[in-house]
C-alpha cells in the first residue's frame, strides 16, 4: 500500500497517530497496553457525574460534582481531533457490540467537540447506519456541523447517517451541555419499557438500588424517573414525542422506547457511557425484581439505613413549621398505597399548589426568601403613603400575640421578615408578595417550580373535558405568575378557574369548599379536591366535597394513621388519569 493510500485507511488507530495517545497494533485495533489508558483519550482526565442536593460537592468522597470532562486537550490540531473523535465513535459501537447491546447493525453513537466556549464551531460525528459495529473504524463516520450538513463525508461513499441523527440534535437543542449521546437496542432496556403489562406507562420508576448513582443528579434514594415513548416505523420519526419528553422531563439523561431500546446521553464521552451502562444495569435489575415480585419504584419498608427516628436525617433548615406540622419528614409515606383513578364523572379537578403540583421547598426555598431578601428595596420604591398604606395593612393581619414577636412595628421589612418566618397566610402579605414574585418572575429571577408529572397531567384533563381548578393559600396573582413563568413554560390556559384565601376563605374551613362550588355552579359532590393537607382534606369532605385525595411528595408533611385510612393517595397526578 502506497504513502497515499495509507491515508484514506485511517481506521481505529493507523501509523500515523502518535503511539503514547492511541496504542496500537498492524491490525489498527486499540489494545490494551500496561502503561497505557484502553480508550481514546481527548482531554486529560474527567470528574464523576452530577450534583448534590445543593449544587456543590459535599466532601472528597462525594459522587455526585458539577462536571464531567476536565483538563485541556490532547490531541494538536483539527487533523488530529477528528482522526481521535472518528476512532473513539468506532471503539464505543465495538463496546455496544461485545456488550450485545448493538446486534444486527443495530444502536449508533455521536460525539462534538468544540462549541462557543471553546470559542469555535460545533464538530459532530456521527455513526453511520446500516453497518456491523464491531467492525466500523473511523473512516465511515460522518462529521457534521449544528446545521446537520455534512463537513467530512466517511470514505464509504455508500454509507448513510443514523436515522438517529434527527434525535441526535433535538437532545443537544434542549441539553445544550450534552457532548455525546449513545443508543442501543438492549434488550435490557426493551423488556424494562413492559414491566406495565398495559403498555401505557408515560415513564420507569426505579428508586433505592446503588447504581441510581450512576446516571447523574440522583441519590440512592431518590426515585429516578425515566421517560417512555412509544415506538415508530424509524428512528427520524419519534421527533416529536422526543421533544415533548425532553420538555416535560427536565432531569432526565434517558430516553426509553417501548419496545425498542434506549437513549442516553452526557456533557462528555465519559459521562455518557458511565451512565449509559448504569442504565442498562438498572434496567436489568428492574426485569429481574419484577421477576421476584418486588416492584422496582417501591420504597424498601426494611433493609434500608435507617438512624433512629428518620426524622434525624433530614437537614435543620427543613425542619419548619408548616400546613399544620412540626416537621416535613414523609419518607414512610412514600410507600404503595391505593391508587384512586379519577372518577369516570369527574370532570371538575380542584389542586392544590403547595405539595401537589409544586414542591414545598420551592415555595420556602425559593420564594419566601426572595421576599425577605428584597422587602428592603420594594418599600424604598413605594410613595410614602404608599408605604403608610402597606404598613398599616400589615398589621391589621397580625394578632396582638404575633405583634409582640416582633422587634420594630414601624418597620415593613421588620414586620414581613416576621410573617415569612411565621407561615402566616395573610390578605396584605399575600398582595405584597404577588407584586414582588411578578417582578421577579419577569425579570427572570423566578422560574416555577412544577413536578415533571403535572404537564402531562394537565393535557390528559384537557383532552378528556375535565376543567382544572386551582385554590391555594397563594393569592391568584401569584398562582398565575408561577404557572405562567413555569420551569416547563406557560401553563395557564390548562386552569379554568383560581382560588384563593381572599376570594373562596380559610383552606381549612368547611363553608370556603363550598363558596368554590358554589362559583362553579355544581354540587360540592362533584369535585375532586388534591391537597398535601390533612386539615385542608377533613375540611373539604366536611364541606361536601365528594372526592378528596392526598398527595405524597417527598418533603410533604408526614401523614397521620388515621389520614392514611381516611383519604386515598397518590405519588404523581398521572395516576389520577389511570397512569
Amino acid at each position: 500500500m502506497s504513502g497515499d493510500d495509507s491515508k484514506h485507511c485511517l481506521g481505529w488507530s493507523k501509523d500515523d497517530l502518535k503511539p503514547q495517545l492511541f496504542p496500537h497494533t498492524r491490525d489498527g485495533k486499540v489494545q490494551l497496553y500496561s502503561s497505557q489508558r484502553r480508550w481514546v483519550q481527548l482531554a486529560h482526565g474527567w470528574s464523576r457525574i452530577g450534583e448534590g442536593a445543593d449544587g456543590k460537592k459535599s466532601n472528597e468522597f462525594s459522587h455526585r460534582v458539577s462536571s464531567s470532562s476536565k483538563g485541556s486537550a490532547i490531541v494538536e490540531d483539527a487533523d488530529g481531533e477528528a482522526r481521535a473523535v472518528r476512532s473513539l465513535v468506532a471503539q464505543l459501537c465495538e463496546h455496544f457490540y461485545k456488550n450485545g447491546w448493538a446486534t444486527g447493525t443495530s444502536g449508533g453513537a455521536c460525539i462534538r467537540v468544540g462549541g462557543p466556549q471553546e470559542n469555535r464551531p460545533w464538530r459532530v460525528f456521527v455513526a453511520p447506519s446500516g453497518i456491523q459495529k464491531e467492525d466500523m473504524v473511523g473512516d465511515d463516520v460522518f462529521e457534521l456541523d449544528m446545521d446537520r450538513n455534512v463537513v467530512v463525508p466517511p470514505r464509504i461513499s455508500t454509507l448513510k447517517q443514523s436515522a438517529c441523527t434527527p434525535l441526535w440534535y433535538l437532545i443537544f437543542k434542549h441539553r445544550p451541555s450534552v457532548k455525546s449521546i449513545i443508543h442501543t437496542h438492549s434488550i435490557n432496556a426493551q423488556l424494562a419499557t413492559l414491566l406495565d403489562p398495559t403498555e401505557s406507562s408515560k415513564s420507569l420508576r426505579i428508586t433505592h438500588l446503588e447504581m441510581v448513582k450512576g446516571v447523574g443528579h440522583h441519590a440512592y434514594d431518590d426515585v429516578l424517573e425515566i421517560p417512555i415513548i412509544d415506538n415508530r416505523p424509524s428512528e427520524d420519526m419519534l421527533a416529536d414525542q422526543f421533544e415533548e419528553v425532553l420538555t416535560n422531563f427536565p432531569k432526565a439523561n434517558a430516553v426509553l422506547v417501548r419496545r425498542h431500546g434506549v437513549f442516553a446521553w452526557g456533557d462528555s464521552w465519559e459521562q455518557a457511557k458511565t451512565q449509559y451502562e448504569s442504565f442498562d444495569y438498572l434496567f436489568q435489575s428492574a426485569v429481574e425484581m419484577k421477576k421476584m415480585g418486588v416492584n422496582p419504584w417501591d420504597i424498601p419498608s426494611q433493609g434500608t439505613y435507617r438512624v433512629g427516628d428518620e426524622t434525624e436525617r433530614i437537614p435543620k433548615r427543613q425542619k419548619t413549621e408548616f400546613n399544620g406540622a412540626d416537621k416535613d419528614d414523609n419518607s414512610n409515606d412514600l410507600r404503595s398505597n391505593p391508587t384512586p383513578i379519577l372518577p369516570r364523572d369527574g370532570k371538575h379537578l380542584l389542586l392544590d399548589i403547595e405539595g401537589c403540583t409544586t414542591s414545598i421547598s420551592f415555595v420556602l426555598e425559593t420564594l419566601f426568601p426572595f421576599v425577605s431578601k428584597n422587602v428592603s428595596t420594594y418599600v424604598e420604591s413605594l410613595t410614602q403613603s404608599e408605604q403608610e398604606e402597606l404598613l398599616e395593612s400589615l398589621k391589621i393581619d397580625l394578632a396582638p400575640a404575633q405583634l409582640a414577636q416582633i422587634d420594630d412595628v414601624s418597620s415593613i421589612s421588620s414586620i414581613v421578615k416576621t410573617m415569612v418566618r411565621l407561615d402566616i397566610k395573610a390578605a396584605g402579605l399575600k398582595t405584597m408578595q404577588g407584586k414582588m414574585w411578578k417582578a421577579g418572575y419577569e425579570n427572570g429571577q423566578l422560574k416555577g417550580h412544577v413536578y415533571s408529572d403535572v404537564p402531562p397531567a394537565l393535557k390528559w384533563f384537557q383532552s378528556h373535558g375535565v376543567k382544572v381548578h386551582i385554590y391555594s393559600s397563594g393569592s391568584v396573582q401569584a398562582q398565575e405568575l408561577l404557572f405562567g413563568h413555569s420551569c416547563f413554560g406557560d401553563l395557564t390556559s390548562h386552569f379554568a378557574t383560581h382560588f384563593d384565601i381572599t376570594t373562596s376563605g380559610n383552606k381549612k374551613k368547611a363553608r370556603s369548599y363550598g363558596s368554590i362550588a358554589a362559583h362553579l355552579g355544581i354540587s360540592p359532590s362533584e369535585i375532586v379536591f388534591c391537597s398535601d393537607s390533612e386539615a385542608e382534606l377533613k375540611a373539604a369532605k366536611e364541606g361536601g366535597i365528594g372526592h378528596p385525595i392526598m398527595t405524597v411528595r417527598a418533603g410533604n408533611a408526614p401523614i397521620t394513621a388515621a389520614g392514611k385510612q381516611e383519604f386515598p393517595q397518590i405519588f404523581s397526578l398521572l395516576q389520577l388519569c389511570g397512569v
